[in-house]
Protein backbone atom coordinates (compact mmCIF):
# COMPACT_ATOMS: atom_id res chain seq x y z
CA UNK A 1 0.00 0.00 0.00
CA UNK A 2 1.23 3.50 -0.83
CA UNK A 3 1.84 6.17 1.76
CA UNK A 4 4.10 6.69 4.73
CA UNK A 5 5.07 3.48 6.61
CA UNK A 6 2.90 2.73 9.66
CA UNK A 7 3.32 0.47 12.65
CA UNK A 8 1.35 -2.79 12.90
CA UNK A 9 -2.23 -2.10 13.91
CA UNK A 10 -2.12 1.56 12.93
CA UNK A 11 -4.49 2.47 10.08
CA UNK A 12 -3.06 3.67 6.77
CA UNK A 13 -5.31 6.39 5.35
CA UNK A 14 -3.41 6.75 2.09
CA UNK A 15 -5.73 6.43 -0.91
CA UNK A 16 -8.78 6.95 1.30
CA UNK A 17 -8.67 10.08 3.47
CA UNK A 18 -5.27 11.05 2.08
CA UNK A 19 -5.73 11.69 -1.67
CA UNK A 20 -3.30 11.08 -4.54
CA UNK A 21 -2.48 14.36 -6.25
CA UNK A 22 -1.44 14.76 -9.89
CA UNK A 23 1.16 17.37 -10.68
CA UNK A 24 0.24 20.02 -13.25
CA UNK A 25 3.80 19.63 -14.54
CA UNK A 26 4.54 16.78 -16.96
CA UNK A 27 7.68 14.71 -16.48
CA UNK A 28 10.47 16.04 -18.69
CA UNK A 29 11.14 13.95 -21.79
CA UNK A 30 14.73 13.59 -22.97
CA UNK A 31 14.88 13.87 -26.76
CA UNK A 32 17.69 12.76 -29.03
CA UNK A 33 19.42 15.67 -30.71
CA UNK A 34 18.66 15.88 -34.43
CA UNK A 35 21.20 17.04 -37.00
CA UNK A 36 19.57 16.61 -40.42
CA UNK A 37 18.62 20.29 -40.59
CA UNK A 38 22.19 21.35 -39.91
CA UNK A 39 24.06 19.00 -42.25
CA UNK A 40 21.86 19.17 -45.36
CA UNK A 41 20.88 22.02 -47.65
CA UNK A 42 17.31 23.05 -48.40
CA UNK A 43 18.08 25.11 -51.51
CA UNK A 44 15.42 23.35 -53.58
CA UNK A 45 12.66 23.22 -50.97
CA UNK A 46 10.89 26.36 -52.19
CA UNK A 47 10.38 25.00 -55.69
CA UNK A 48 8.87 21.73 -54.45
CA UNK A 49 6.44 23.49 -52.14
CA UNK A 50 4.59 24.85 -55.15
CA UNK A 51 3.63 21.57 -56.89
CA UNK A 52 5.04 18.29 -58.14
CA UNK A 53 6.61 15.29 -56.46
CA UNK A 54 9.98 15.32 -58.25
CA UNK A 55 12.52 18.08 -58.72
CA UNK A 56 15.03 17.50 -61.52
CA UNK A 57 18.30 19.18 -60.61
CA UNK A 58 20.46 19.87 -63.65
CA UNK A 59 24.20 19.36 -63.41
CA UNK A 60 26.88 21.25 -65.32
CA UNK A 61 28.42 19.17 -68.13
CA UNK A 62 32.10 18.32 -68.49
CA UNK A 63 33.85 20.70 -70.90
CA UNK A 64 37.42 19.95 -71.98
CA UNK A 65 40.09 22.66 -71.85
CA UNK A 66 42.77 22.03 -74.50
CA UNK A 67 46.18 23.46 -75.31
CA UNK A 68 46.12 26.03 -78.11
CA UNK A 69 48.56 26.52 -81.00
CA UNK A 70 48.10 29.61 -83.11
CA UNK A 71 46.39 28.85 -86.41
CA UNK A 72 45.21 25.38 -85.46
CA UNK A 73 41.78 24.02 -86.27
CA UNK A 74 39.65 24.12 -83.11
CA UNK A 75 37.98 21.01 -81.72
CA UNK A 76 34.46 21.53 -80.43
CA UNK A 77 32.64 19.51 -77.77
CA UNK A 78 28.92 18.79 -77.63
CA UNK A 79 28.27 18.99 -73.87
CA UNK A 80 25.80 16.40 -72.59
CA UNK A 81 24.45 17.64 -69.23
CA UNK A 82 23.03 15.17 -66.73
CA UNK A 83 20.58 15.59 -63.86
CA UNK A 84 19.68 14.29 -60.41
CA UNK A 85 16.09 13.72 -59.25
CA UNK A 86 15.08 14.80 -55.76
CA UNK A 87 11.88 12.87 -55.08
CA UNK A 88 9.32 13.50 -52.34
CA UNK A 89 8.68 9.86 -51.49
CA UNK A 90 8.80 9.66 -47.70
CA UNK A 91 6.50 10.69 -44.92
CA UNK A 92 5.58 10.29 -41.28
CA UNK A 93 2.34 11.10 -39.50
CA UNK A 94 0.90 11.04 -36.02
CA UNK A 95 -2.75 11.10 -35.01
CA UNK A 96 -4.45 11.32 -31.61
CA UNK A 97 -8.05 11.46 -30.39
CA UNK A 98 -9.02 14.11 -27.84
CA UNK A 99 -12.23 13.29 -25.96
CA UNK A 100 -14.25 16.40 -25.17
CA UNK A 101 -15.15 15.25 -21.66
CA UNK A 102 -11.54 14.34 -20.87
CA UNK A 103 -10.40 17.72 -22.12
CA UNK A 104 -12.93 19.59 -19.98
CA UNK A 105 -12.19 17.64 -16.82
CA UNK A 106 -8.42 17.61 -17.16
CA UNK A 107 -6.39 20.07 -15.08
CA UNK A 108 -3.90 20.73 -17.89
CA UNK A 109 -3.86 21.31 -21.65
CA UNK A 110 -2.61 17.82 -22.42
CA UNK A 111 -3.52 17.93 -26.12
CA UNK A 112 -1.00 20.68 -26.83
CA UNK A 113 1.71 18.92 -24.83
CA UNK A 114 1.06 15.65 -26.67
CA UNK A 115 1.24 17.42 -30.06
CA UNK A 116 4.61 19.01 -29.26
CA UNK A 117 5.90 15.67 -27.97
CA UNK A 118 4.77 13.82 -31.12
CA UNK A 119 6.34 16.44 -33.42
CA UNK A 120 9.73 16.12 -31.70
CA UNK A 121 9.59 12.34 -31.92
CA UNK A 122 8.78 12.62 -35.62
CA UNK A 123 11.88 14.75 -36.25
CA UNK A 124 13.99 12.10 -34.53
CA UNK A 125 12.54 9.43 -36.84
CA UNK A 126 13.42 11.48 -39.93
CA UNK A 127 16.91 12.13 -38.58
CA UNK A 128 17.58 8.46 -37.86
CA UNK A 129 16.29 7.37 -41.24
CA UNK A 130 18.51 9.80 -43.14
CA UNK A 131 21.63 8.95 -41.13
CA UNK A 132 20.99 5.24 -41.73
CA UNK A 133 20.91 5.72 -45.51
CA UNK A 134 23.31 8.41 -46.68
CA UNK A 135 26.58 6.85 -45.50
CA UNK A 136 26.10 4.24 -48.22
CA UNK A 137 26.10 6.98 -50.89
CA UNK A 138 29.64 8.28 -50.31
CA UNK A 139 32.20 8.39 -53.08
CA UNK A 140 34.47 5.33 -53.07
CA UNK A 141 37.47 7.59 -52.38
CA UNK A 142 35.90 8.85 -49.15
CA UNK A 143 35.54 5.58 -47.26
CA UNK A 144 37.48 2.45 -46.31
CA UNK A 145 41.07 1.73 -45.34
CA UNK A 146 42.57 3.45 -48.39
CA UNK A 147 40.57 6.68 -48.53
CA UNK A 148 41.85 9.77 -50.30
CA UNK A 149 41.42 10.45 -54.00
CA UNK A 150 45.10 11.38 -54.31
CA UNK A 151 46.81 9.86 -51.27
CA UNK A 152 44.83 6.58 -51.03
CA UNK A 153 46.38 5.92 -47.60
CA UNK A 154 43.91 7.35 -45.08
CA UNK A 155 42.29 4.68 -42.91
CA UNK A 156 38.63 5.43 -42.16
CA UNK A 157 37.84 1.85 -41.13
CA UNK A 158 36.46 -1.02 -43.17
CA UNK A 159 34.35 -4.12 -42.70
CA UNK A 160 36.27 -6.60 -40.58
CA UNK A 161 38.70 -3.90 -39.51
CA UNK A 162 36.84 -0.98 -37.93
CA UNK A 163 38.95 1.98 -36.92
CA UNK A 164 39.71 2.06 -33.18
CA UNK A 165 39.25 5.63 -31.97
CA UNK A 166 40.95 6.87 -28.80
CA UNK A 167 41.51 10.24 -27.20
CA UNK A 168 45.05 10.07 -28.61
CA UNK A 169 44.10 9.66 -32.29
CA UNK A 170 40.61 11.12 -32.73
CA UNK A 171 41.75 14.66 -33.50
CA UNK A 172 44.27 13.41 -36.05
CA UNK A 173 41.55 11.31 -37.68
CA UNK A 174 39.26 14.33 -37.99
CA UNK A 175 42.10 16.29 -39.61
CA UNK A 176 42.74 13.39 -42.01
CA UNK A 177 39.04 13.40 -42.90
CA UNK A 178 39.51 17.03 -43.86
CA UNK A 179 42.30 15.93 -46.20
CA UNK A 180 39.91 13.44 -47.81
CA UNK A 181 37.55 16.30 -48.66
CA UNK A 182 40.43 18.55 -49.72
CA UNK A 183 41.53 15.98 -52.28
CA UNK A 184 38.00 16.13 -53.72
CA UNK A 185 38.20 19.96 -53.97
CA UNK A 186 35.31 20.31 -51.50
CA UNK A 187 34.87 23.90 -50.21
CA UNK A 188 36.06 24.69 -46.68
CA UNK A 189 32.87 26.37 -45.53
CA UNK A 190 29.89 24.47 -44.08
CA UNK A 191 31.82 21.28 -43.33
CA UNK A 192 30.47 19.04 -40.59
CA UNK A 193 31.25 15.86 -38.69
CA UNK A 194 28.53 13.76 -36.98
CA UNK A 195 29.92 11.57 -34.19
CA UNK A 196 28.39 9.29 -31.54
CA UNK A 197 28.37 10.39 -27.92
CA UNK A 198 31.34 8.23 -26.92
CA UNK A 199 33.50 9.77 -29.66
CA UNK A 200 32.58 13.27 -28.52
CA UNK A 201 33.60 12.18 -25.03
CA UNK A 202 37.01 11.19 -26.42
CA UNK A 203 37.31 14.64 -27.98
CA UNK A 204 36.66 16.32 -24.66
CA UNK A 205 39.38 14.27 -23.00
CA UNK A 206 41.86 14.76 -25.85
CA UNK A 207 44.43 17.51 -26.26
CA UNK A 208 41.58 19.82 -27.27
CA UNK A 209 39.78 19.59 -23.94
CA UNK A 210 40.38 23.31 -23.30
CA UNK A 211 38.26 26.20 -24.60
CA UNK A 212 39.75 25.96 -28.09
CA UNK A 213 37.52 22.93 -28.73
CA UNK A 214 34.45 25.04 -29.38
CA UNK A 215 36.24 27.84 -31.17
CA UNK A 216 33.49 30.38 -30.48
CA UNK A 217 33.58 30.44 -26.68
CA UNK A 218 29.85 29.64 -26.45
CA UNK A 219 28.02 26.78 -24.79
CA UNK A 220 28.26 23.43 -26.59
CA UNK A 221 24.82 22.37 -25.36
CA UNK A 222 22.79 23.26 -28.41
CA UNK A 223 21.27 21.05 -31.11
CA UNK A 224 23.85 18.35 -30.65
CA UNK A 225 26.62 20.79 -31.59
CA UNK A 226 29.95 20.15 -29.90
CA UNK A 227 32.25 22.72 -31.50
CA UNK A 228 34.66 23.17 -34.37
CA UNK A 229 37.87 21.29 -35.17
CA UNK A 230 39.93 22.05 -38.25
CA UNK A 231 37.13 23.23 -40.55
CA UNK A 232 34.51 20.79 -39.27
CA UNK A 233 31.50 21.71 -37.17
CA UNK A 234 31.22 18.75 -34.79
CA UNK A 235 27.77 17.38 -33.93
CA UNK A 236 26.81 14.64 -31.48
CA UNK A 237 24.05 12.24 -32.46
CA UNK A 238 22.61 9.06 -30.97
CA UNK A 239 20.83 8.39 -34.28
CA UNK A 240 23.97 7.13 -36.03
CA UNK A 241 23.51 3.59 -37.37
CA UNK A 242 25.40 0.91 -35.44
CA UNK A 243 26.80 -2.30 -36.93
CA UNK A 244 28.03 -5.45 -35.21
CA UNK A 245 31.40 -6.40 -36.65
CA UNK A 246 32.80 -9.49 -34.94
CA UNK A 247 32.82 -8.69 -31.23
CA UNK A 248 32.68 -4.93 -31.80
CA UNK A 249 29.84 -2.44 -31.89
CA UNK A 250 30.73 -0.10 -34.75
CA UNK A 251 29.28 3.31 -35.64
CA UNK A 252 28.75 4.50 -39.21
CA UNK A 253 29.63 8.15 -38.65
CA UNK A 254 29.53 10.65 -41.50
CA UNK A 255 31.33 13.85 -42.37
CA UNK A 256 31.02 16.18 -45.30
CA UNK A 257 29.98 19.54 -46.65
CA UNK A 258 26.45 20.87 -46.50
CA UNK A 259 25.85 20.63 -50.26
CA UNK A 260 26.45 16.88 -50.25
CA UNK A 261 22.84 16.17 -49.21
CA UNK A 262 19.72 17.97 -50.42
CA UNK A 263 16.67 17.83 -48.15
CA UNK A 264 13.19 19.11 -48.92
CA UNK A 265 10.09 19.07 -46.76
CA UNK A 266 7.25 19.62 -49.17
CA UNK A 267 4.40 19.70 -46.70
CA UNK A 268 3.98 19.80 -42.96
CA UNK A 269 0.26 19.81 -42.22
CA UNK A 270 -1.31 19.72 -38.77
CA UNK A 271 -5.08 19.83 -38.45
CA UNK A 272 -7.84 19.31 -35.93
CA UNK A 273 -11.18 17.90 -37.11
CA UNK A 274 -14.39 16.76 -35.43
CA UNK A 275 -14.51 13.14 -34.29
CA UNK A 276 -17.47 11.60 -36.14
CA UNK A 277 -17.60 8.60 -33.80
CA UNK A 278 -17.29 10.32 -30.45
CA UNK A 279 -17.51 13.68 -28.69
CA UNK A 280 -14.26 15.53 -29.21
CA UNK A 281 -11.60 16.21 -31.79
CA UNK A 282 -9.10 14.31 -33.87
CA UNK A 283 -5.65 15.90 -34.12
CA UNK A 284 -3.22 14.74 -36.78
CA UNK A 285 -0.07 15.82 -38.54
CA UNK A 286 1.70 14.75 -41.73
CA UNK A 287 5.18 15.62 -42.96
CA UNK A 288 6.07 14.67 -46.53
CA UNK A 289 9.72 14.98 -47.46
CA UNK A 290 12.61 13.67 -49.51
CA UNK A 291 16.39 13.76 -49.49
CA UNK A 292 19.13 12.94 -51.95
CA UNK A 293 22.91 12.72 -51.88
CA UNK A 294 23.66 15.13 -54.70
CA UNK A 295 27.44 15.42 -54.21
CA UNK A 296 28.84 12.02 -53.13
CA UNK A 297 32.37 13.39 -53.36
CA UNK A 298 31.49 15.86 -50.60
CA UNK A 299 30.40 13.12 -48.17
CA UNK A 300 32.60 10.78 -46.14
CA UNK A 301 32.10 7.65 -44.02
CA UNK A 302 33.96 6.84 -40.79
CA UNK A 303 33.55 3.20 -39.72
CA UNK A 304 34.73 3.32 -36.12
CA UNK A 305 34.61 1.63 -32.73
CA UNK A 306 35.76 2.78 -29.32
CA UNK A 307 39.41 1.84 -28.86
Amino acid sequence: MAGYPTADGHPNLSGNYIPTLFSTLVLVEFYKATVFGAISNTDYEGELQKFGDTLRIRELPEIVSRAYVKGQKLQYDNPDPSYIDLVINKGFYWAIAINELDKMQSDLDYAQKWAVHASKKQKIQIDGEMLSQVYGDVDSNNTGATAGKISSNIDLGSSGSPLALTSANIVDKIVESGVVLDEQDVPDEDRYYVLPAWACGLLKSSDLKDASLTGDGKSTLRNGRVGMIDRFEIYMSNNITKTTDGSYSVDNAIFGQKHAIAFASQMTSTETVDNQDDFGKLMRSLQAYGYKTTKPEALGHLYARKG
